[in-house]
């Protein structure tokens, strides 16, 4: 993997940090060129009202019990073969020979820049190591990599209008994205959590929420499961849930204002906030078991195939693989070896 990429961070944590989070949440971008990019995500605004979740579909592939249950099993066999995605990939020329790949930029330890790099700091974290390492397989350069900055709710529009060739962003399979992209076999495994301020009287998913602000990103699973709990009076059914955002991170950001009362987010995503913030944690189990995947064209089949080929090798690699990325950019913050093995493949989808 790139030389560039550091071990570990200087100089993260206090009230620095938390300058540097809100100024990477309130920023905005649309194209980030390899190293020379500025912020990303625009922060959403308004107070309590309705919200504007995507439910989830009622035809589709969750019309089938089997793709409904186990979602991340949907996905083509690995082949290292060229197809016409891919060679369309390979005849860019010049400066544009590069693979366009839809990432976060703002979080912490799994796409975001290193707040001592300056105005020209690398993006890093475990995402943007696999990036490098699709770009290396199927371009033979590992930097050879055109960033966009995608909020949370825009990566399948990214992905459906050809702004992006895929989208590496924690995003979790699941069957209703399925009937809009394709995704490949999963690199990480995760479940719902709360995040919640060490003061907070809230202890989970749970009936704790109950009249209180709870905070999500727009077109997270989160939000829609949220929506859903509430909508059929469950643990939930009380609780306020703020309009969404369009990045996770500016839930943090809401939650440090005190606007919320609460965060409800991907596990691995809200450890790396509570290593930022000495000031919240995560409260309770998590309630949902999601697979993080690679996501791409529905139609891009050899993309696909070769994805799941390359995360085959990655998980084998054990001197710059899988293993030696979570050891990197995870294991400080998630601090249990249980999740320190990437989840096992299956390969169901046939066509």
């Amino acid at each position: 993997m790139r030389a560039r990429v550091r071990a570990g961070l200087r100089g993260w944590g206090g009230v620095g940090a938390m300058a540097v989070v809100c100024a990477l949440a309130l920023a905005v971008a649309l194209l980030l060129p390899l190293g020379r990019a500025h912020g990303d995500g625009s922060t959403g605004t308004g107070g309590p009202g309705v919200t504007r979740a995507v439910q989830a579909a009622d035809d589709g592939p969750c019309a089938n019990p089997a793709i409904k249950a186990a979602p991340e099993k949907q996905t083509l066999s690995p082949s290292d073969a060229d197809g016409p995605t891919i060679e369309k990939i390979k005849a860019r020329t010049g400066e544009k020979r590069k693979l366009i790949v839809g990432v976060d930029q703002n979080s912490y330890r799994w796409g975001y820049r290193d707040p001592n790099g300056g105005a020209d700091a690398d993006l890093e974290g475990f995402d943007i190591d696999l990036v490098h390492r699709i770009a290396k397989d199927i371009l033979g350069d590992a930097n050879a990599v055109q960033f966009k900055a995608i909020p949370t709710s825009q990566r399948i529009p990214a992905i459906q209008k050809g702004r992006v060739d895929m989208v590496v962003r924690t995003m979790t399979i699941n069957c209703t994205r399925l009937g809009q992209v394709a995704f490949s076999a999963p690199y990480f495994k995760t479940g719902q959590q709360v995040l919640a301020p060490k003061s907070s009287d809230i202890t989970g998913y749970n009936g704790t929420l109950a009249k209180k602000r709870i905070c999500t990103a727009e077109g997270s699973t989160a939000n829609t499961k949220l929506v859903e709990d509430k909508n059929a009076k469950k643990q939930v059914a009380d609780a306020v849930i703020y309009p969404p955002v369009p990045n996770q991170l500016d839930c943090l950001v809401r939650l440090q204002l005190g606007e919320v009362d609460a965060v409800i987010t991907d596990g691995a995503l809200a450890a790396s906030q509570a290593a930022q913030d000495p000031t919240v944690q995560l409260e309770g189990a998590p309630f949902t078991t999601e697979y993080y995947g690679v996501a791409m064209k529905s139609d891009a089949d050899d993309l696909v195939r070769r994805v799941n080929q390359i995360l085959v090798d990655y998980r084998k690699d054990t001197t710059d693989g899988w293993q030696a990325s979570y050891d990197r950019w995870l294991s400080a913050t998630l601090k249990d070896s249980a999740k320190s093995e990437p989840p096992p493949p299956e390969y169901l989808r046939k066509s």
